[in-house]
């Protein structure tokens, strides 16, 4: 399966401290840890001897230890103490747990079962003092990773999931627009009809219209992960949401979303719960698709032309090898 090969989230790296994390990617339990120099490691959430969940333990002077009978592991998921043992030479070679590339980057874990195809965007803005960032999520959905980042980059919604957020309900024509692929990147850019700030989420730097508009400019990293960058004519001031969808099985995942913005006044905490609002609005809606996954049968659904970022999406992730 591809999307093995691919880097995906699975935790912000602040949820991950002195103690293991389990968590399911593909289908795979997978613990996360930190060991003694704090950096991030990931394996097989599965201890060798009698099959129990090693996220159950806890990591002690470097090692990980599972819960039920205190063998230890050390950052390379070799079995290096066996309590029940009078010789810690007798551990047998097979004493090992299977090890996965792991990364932490842009404020999240992520995690590749196999080599992974290719690499994390680059986002130098997420390093820039200049610009203030929060966590949002994460969005657990029932369904698949592919339906959520449909969602994430579909236009004709906005002002009938998200009205007086994101979209004008009396304003509902997509301008037109294209895609470009460039490897496995899906580039396309829209100008398009914004909704007001609200009393309660004063967050986007539109100007004061009647009809504010806003610049999106999308890049979508196959399989799950892309980065907008948001702008508004008229102002110099700028957003960029980072979203990466964890595929957990074939009809569950979870989204992680980073936002950043370049000015003044900034306040992660209502940021949170705008996107608390947005992403349960969507949420319902998603989780009511069927089916659950993307269908790569482009004839299974109607296509029209505002809808040329899902075609290409979905075309693309055939040609790559993604569809399952």
């Amino acid at each position: 399966m591809e999307e093995r090969a691919c880097w995906h989230p699975v935790a912000y790296s602040s949820a991950i401290q002195d103690q293991p994390v389990g968590v399911t990617l593909c289908d795979e339990p997978v613990v996360l840890w930190r060991d003694r120099q704090g950096e991030m490691k990931a394996m097989k959430d599965l201890c060798i001897h009698r099959g129990v969940a090693l996220s159950l333990g806890k990591v002690c002077d470097g090692a990980l230890i599972c819960a039920y009978h205190g063998w230890r592991y050390d950052n390379e998921g070799k079995c290096i103490f066996v309590p029940q043992l009078d010789d810690q030479n007798k551990i047998p070679p097979k004493a090992k747990i299977e090890t996965y590339q792991c990364r932490e980057e842009h404020g999240m874990v992520w995690v590749a079962l196999d080599a992974p195809r290719f690499d994390l965007p680059d986002i130098p803005e997420l390093k820039s003092p200049e610009w203030h960032i929060a966590e949002t999520g994460p969005f657990p959905w029932k369904a698949a990773a592919g339906r959520q980042v449909e969602n994430f980059t579909d236009f004709a919604h906005f002002p009938f999931v998200h009205p007086e957020l994101l979209g004008d309900p009396e304003r509902p024509l997509v301008p037109p627009y294209s895609v470009k692929r460039e490897d496995h990147i899906l580039n396309y850019e829209i100008t398009r009809p914004e909704a007001r700030n609200t009393k309660d989420f004063p967050i986007f730097a539109n100007p004061d219209q009647e009809q504010p508009l806003r610049h999106n400019r999308y890049q979508l990293h196959l399989p799950y992960t892309i980065v907008l960058r948001i702008s508004w004519p008229g102002t110099e001031k700028s957003m960029i949401y980072l979203f990466a969808s964890q595929p957990v099985g074939r009809k569950t995942c979870i989204g992680y979303c980073i936002i950043a913005q370049n000015y003044t006044p900034f306040e992660a905490e209502v940021l949170r719960q705008f996107e608390g609002v947005i992403f349960s609005q969507d949420q319902t809606i998603v989780e009511s698709q069927r089916p659950e996954q993307v269908p790569f049968d482009l004839s299974a659904e109607l296509h029209l032309k505002f809808d040329a970022v899902a075609v290409a999406y979905r075309r693309s992730l055939i040609e790559f090898g993604f569809e399952i």
